[in-house]
């Protein structure tokens, strides 16, 4: 299955671009550009007071405050340091570079900063992983409302960190499809004992958010990851982070491209059944005749 990458491709490479044509000694072009992401994240690279030679990039997410009750505004500091600049209206952060001024490592600039939507998003992840890591119990599980209708909870046992999505599946095969690619991720257990355990459940929540505002529905379903030390711990975490914070994209994705085979897949078996009905169909009988001499005539059935 496709991973989706975890950066943002149209960021960075505008980013690299404008690095590149500097050390190039070409001429700075105004800039003034707006990138959609995921989960309604949406990205502002311009230029400010008009200086070509500052780019600022700005991120605004609908769930930032949220965020930022888990330390993602100590996370962007530790991550950007300096490249941290006053925020633009409408966006919750936003980062400079100067064309000007370009550092030796710039191509892991513009790759950093192309990953600002998953460094606000490991904030959340860290703060919990933490917690289990020093064995404390009984701390406030996170609820993060990423999208509309759909949360995310994060919750640290001494010896676990679950993690749970809610979705909401608009349509009614999405729930059929869901299923079958979530029995196939629980079956991935079997193939790799260190994968994390993967629970599914529909229309009810699971327990762990028992005597919760947790929503029930026909078209809502629950995904619980069960993660353990070996997938928390500081060497390992930055990658559970990276992947587990796409799952939802990760999983919408799979089951639009799994109706799109399927779509196709029956409009060419309907294709085939069109060319064996036409080859099926009588060639009409022609009753008009000709003489050795060239004479028409019909022959009377």
């Amino acid at each position: 299955m496709i991973l989706l990458e975890i950066n943002n491709r149209i960021v960075e490479e505008t980013l690299l671009v404008k690095f590149r044509n500097a050390l190039a000694g070409l001429k700075p072009e105004s800039i003034d550009i707006k990138i959609a992401d995921f989960d309604g994240v949406l990205f502002h690279i311009s230029n400010i007071n008009g200086d070509k030679t500052k780019v600022r990039t700005s991120i605004s997410l609908k769930f930032y405050q949220q965020l930022q009750e888990h330390g993602a505004d100590e996370l962007l500091k530790r991550e950007y340091g300096s490249l941290l600049t006053e925020t633009e209206d409408g966006y919750n952060v936003s980062v400079l570079i100067n064309l000007e001024d370009i550092p030796s490592d710039w191509e892991d600039v513009a790759k950093k900063i192309g990953l600002l939507k998953r460094n606000c998003f490991a904030s959340v992840f860290e703060k919990y992983f933490d917690f289990q890591e020093q064995g404390e119990e009984g701390q406030k599980r996170a609820v993060i409302n990423y999208r509309n209708d759909e949360t995310l909870y994060v919750e640290a046992k001494a010896d676990r960190v679950t993690v749970v999505f809610s979705t909401i599946f608009r349509d009614e095969d999405d729930v059929v499809i869901g299923k079958v690619f979530m029995q196939e991720l629980r079956e991935g257990r079997r193939a790799s004992h260190t994968a994390p355990q993967v629970l599914f459940s529909h229309r009810e929540p699971p327990l762990e958010l028992a005597n919760t505002e947790a929503k029930v529905g026909d078209n809502i379903g629950y995904v619980t990851f069960v993660l353990f030390p070996r997938h928390t711990n500081k060497e390992t975490r930055d990658n559970t982070i990276n992947l587990i914070h796409m799952f939802r994209d990760y999983l919408h994705y799979h089951i639009k491209c799994s109706k799109a085979y399927i779509h196709s897949r029956m409009r060419a078996k309907t294709s085939d059944f069109l060319k064996v009905l036409n080859r099926a169909r009588p060639e009409h009988k022609s009753l008009e005749k000709k003489t050795i001499t060239g004479r028409t005539f019909i022959r009377k059935e």
